[in-house]
């Protein structure tokens, strides 16, 4: 089975996904951040492909991607970084990124490469649903990669419903339609969104992600969904200290009221 998959079926709720930037802030720290995230008590990882465009992303997150490529993380050297990674962790891996280097890679050979490295699932913000089924969804099933779609508010019901008949893993519910950042709260409007998803009584589990860096926001995020996924907050996190992840997760977890 998947380990996206296991993992749901064995842990339902209160799960904690964390996002980082592959390559920042050093080159050779990969590896060791993934490490770091497991023994911290992670139970999902979000390794983020860097790119010159991330448009769905924040100032936090951009940075990281900027001094990611200057640092020269390139996507053929994430994948030989990862390649004896299943030697010592055991959760849930997703590599996230834009579809321009994806496709310039070859998405077969991308997924291959996944495979390869034991990698369980893939985000990519810029994919549109119709090209995901036309030419994307066949190819990564060959390798029992996870295709993880994004909804936002604006989002149909409709769509929704479709997207979660023809995915699998879960659903990566963003939290608002802005782009990734701390928030202090979710106000009644995310409130109303979180409870319209609520009674869709969806098929795959969700994650709620974009603003969680608090323990109120990532109590929200609990009571509507899996769990939730923090990426520009631990990012901060790792810069100020150095690259140390174990003291980044620790802090992270002390911020949002996680034992």
């Amino acid at each position: 089975m998947n380990r996206i998959n296991q993992l749901f079926q064995t842990n339902p709720q209160k799960l904690l996904s964390v996002y980082f930037c592959a390559g920042t802030p050093t080159l050779d720290g990969t590896a060791q951040v993934i490490k770091d995230l497991e023994q911290g008590g992670v139970s999902l990882i979000e390794i983020g492909i860097p790119f010159s465009d991330p448009m769905a992303d924040g100032p936090v997150i951009q940075d990281a991607a900027t001094k990611a490529l200057r640092n020269g993380m390139s996507l053929r050297l994430l994948f030989s970084q990862l390649r004896d990674i299943r030697q010592e962790v055991s959760i849930p891996l997703i590599l996230m990124g834009y579809l321009n280097p994806i496709y310039q890679f070859g998405f077969e050979h991308f997924c291959q490469e996944c495979q390869a490295c034991g990698i369980n699932g893939v985000i990519i913000p810029d994919l549109p649903f119709r090209d995901y089924e036309a030419s994307y969804k066949t190819i990564a099933a060959k390798y029992d990669i996870r295709v993880i779609m994004l909804i936002t508010p604006e989002t149909s019901d409709e769509r929704v419903r479709e997207i979660d008949q023809h995915t699998d893993g879960f659903i990566y519910m963003v939290s608002s339609a802005s782009t990734t950042g701390a928030q202090r709260d979710f106000n009644a409007q995310k409130q109303a969104y979180f409870k319209r998803i609520n009674d869709l009584h969806l098929r795959n589990p969700r994650m709620v992600g974009f603003g969680i860096s608090n323990k109120q926001t990532f109590d929200a995020a609990c009571a509507n969904a899996s769990g939730g996924i923090i990426g520009s907050r631990f990012v901060t996190l790792l810069n100020k200290y150095e690259g140390n992840a174990a003291k980044a997760i620790q802090q992270l977890k002390a911020d949002i009221g996680v034992e």
